[in-house]
């Protein structure tokens, strides 16, 4: 495999890119967040892209530089929602037919972020892992682009430029902590931070019950789960790939895990007090940093990775 930490020459290719379909997301301080800690804290916004994730940067970006090696008649991909609707936009916006496969029952709200771009939506398997099983088969019987944001290697250079934009918005920044599920987001993020500012510390957030890559980073080795029912999401992972393993053991500063509870606080919290919607994925970061505030140096800036909650969810983290 190549390497699947993006270079900065990519990385760069990314930003020109992404430049003339999207626009660089919000960095806004987050007063109720800092707390007794004496430190600045930020929230970065990429909710605020046009499928409501991060997911658009990484998709977009690899669909246009598979084309730029020549034409494909259709792109497929598995996903519990995110990635699937940055796929689907990605296809429309560059003529290509989508077909994207989805755990049985998924997200009503990012199963119709994906019908709105017209993609084919297939359901199949308990979770994402089935999911992706049955993608890959299609995908190999039509001969069709198969677009695994865990695997893929230009994709993590889409999400890369989070990072570029927080070094320029926030050049104080010494703590950026991400949402971490099949890690091309961080992955990306922590590759452009070493290279653009090696003194920033790059935290990864997994949750309790969707661990693998927790487990993974800790042990140095490849360790999957049974399960990973968790309300994130986006954060499902349980077959960790040992390239990606290796990479986020090399540059991350910290991996940490949070509760059920705990993502539904921080939904709370940012909706009340920051007027910020979040999924739970979307929140880990926020519910990593109220689960242990402070312990950091300088500028923290707590990444909010997508805002497509179900009314259900909300409620919940409103009762809580």
């Amino acid at each position: 495999m190549q390497s699947i930490q993006p270079t900065m020459a990519a990385i760069r290719k990314a930003q020109v890119s992404l430049a003339r379909h999207l626009t660089v997301s919000r960095l806004v301080p987050a007063p109720s967040l800092r707390g007794d800690t004496g430190v600045n804290v930020f929230l970065k916004l990429d909710t605020e892209q046009p499928t409501g994730s991060f997911k658009i940067r990484g998709a977009l970006y690899a669909l246009l530089t598979r084309l730029e090696r020549g034409g494909i008649d259709e792109v497929v991909a598995s996903s519990t929602g995110n990635h699937g609707a940055a796929v689907a936009f990605a296809a429309r916006t560059l003529g290509v037919k989508a077909t994207i496969f989805l755990p049985a029952n998924p997200n009503p709200v990012k199963r119709k972020r994906i019908a709105d771009q017209g993609a084919t939506i297939v359901e199949r398997g308990r979770d994402i892992a089935a999911a992706f099983d049955t993608a890959a088969a299609y995908a190999a019987g039509r001969d069709a682009f198969l677009l695994n944001d865990a695997t893929d290697v230009d994709l993590p250079a889409g999400p890369a430029t989070i990072a570029c934009e927080i070094l320029d918005q926030l050049p104080t920044v010494r703590t950026i902590i991400v949402p971490m599920g099949d890690t091309a987001l961080i992955r990306g993020m922590a590759a452009a931070t070493r290279h653009l500012s090696p003194s920033t510390a790059v935290i990864g957030v997994q949750s309790e019950r969707a661990p693998s890559y927790y487990l993974s980073w800790r042990e140095g080795r490849v360790v999957g789960t049974e399960t990973c029912d968790t309300i994130a999401d986006g954060l499902a992972t349980r077959t960790p790939v040992e390239d990606n393993v290796t990479a986020i053991r090399a540059l991350l500063a910290d991996v940490r895990l949070v509760s059920e509870e705990a993502l539904l606080r921080a939904i709370r919290r940012l909706l009340i007090d920051e007027h910020v919607v979040s999924e739970p994925a979307g929140a880990a970061s926020t519910a990593a940093w109220l689960d242990s505030p402070g312990g950091v140096a300088g500028d923290v800036v707590l990444l909010v990775s997508g805002a497509n909650v179900t009314v259900e969810i909300l409620r919940r983290a409103l009762d809580t």
